[in-house]
């Protein structure tokens, strides 16, 4: 349980030391739609679908929905596709027909930006969770524990934080 608490923290800490920029990014990105006459549509894929339960169970997110393909999106919509892997087919075509469509939409995936990177290539903010191996090694070598969803949660709330104090003002979070 130590090593556990003592890997998932450092996670953590990563996280919000090497990708604060982007997820100020990101909630930018998505306060235009909640400022403006848009909706953020959320894309969660496998494990991820744990952050659209989240989103809807706390109603703290100003116009959110669910993206699906039935979804009708607009100009002044923004998406923010959610994956454990940036690979994530179903990720990535949804990720080339926004960008054909030019509709602004950011992407948190496991995988650290690259040109290598699709995903990130595509999006107009990208968070990375930043790793993609399990962060306990078993005693046969094997690397267990992929908190993706965990991970995930904490983005979320932090770029949730980030949007109420862009639309709402630092005043009325307290």
């Amino acid at each position: 349980m130590k090593m556990l608490t003592t890997q998932v923290t450092g996670l953590l800490q990563r996280i919000a030391n090497s990708q604060e920029e982007a997820i100020e990014e990101t909630a930018r990105l998505l306060a235009q739609a909640t400022v403006g006459e848009g909706q953020v549509y959320l894309a969660p894929f496998g494990e991820m679908e744990a952050l659209y339960a989240n989103a809807t169970a706390s109603q703290l997110f100003p116009s959110l929905a669910k993206w699906t393909s039935e979804s009708e999106l607009t100009s002044a919509d923004r998406v923010w596709i959610l994956t454990p892997r940036a690979d994530h087919p179903e990720a990535l075509a949804l990720a080339r027909e926004l960008s054909d469509r030019f509709i602004p939409f950011s992407a948190l995936a496991a995988d650290k930006a690259s040109e290598e990177n699709v995903l990130s290539e595509l999006a107009y903010t990208y968070v990375s969770l930043g790793f993609t191996k399990g962060l306990l090694p078993t005693d046969t070598g094997e690397r267990v524990v992929l908190p993706y969803a965990l991970a995930g949660l904490f983005v979320y709330e932090a770029v949730l934080l980030e949007v109420r104090d862009m639309t709402l003002g630092s005043d009325e979070l307290e």
